[in-house]
């Protein structure tokens, strides 16, 4: 059985790529190289399901925004 999850991807100011799954809570890994960070989000993604005994929040893609904040 497959099942599909969105993954965010961001780059830190060390130019580390940053994944995180936001139906699985806590799921998130980092790497240099796109490539390494999908092999490494995907085991990720494995090991969070066997820690959550296959349970993902049900969520659906609808976008990103970004907020500016003046303080």
């Amino acid at each position: 059985m497959s099942k599909e999850f969105d993954v965010v991807i961001e780059r830190d100011a060390d130019g580390y790529y940053v994944a995180s799954v936001p139906a699985l809570h806590g799921c998130h890994t980092q790497a240099r190289s796109l490539d390494a960070l999908m092999t490494r989000i995907r085991e990720a993604i494995g090991l969070c399901l066997q820690v959550e005994k296959a349970t993902a929040e049900e969520l659906s893609f609808v976008g990103i925004q970004r907020v500016r904040i003046t303080r």
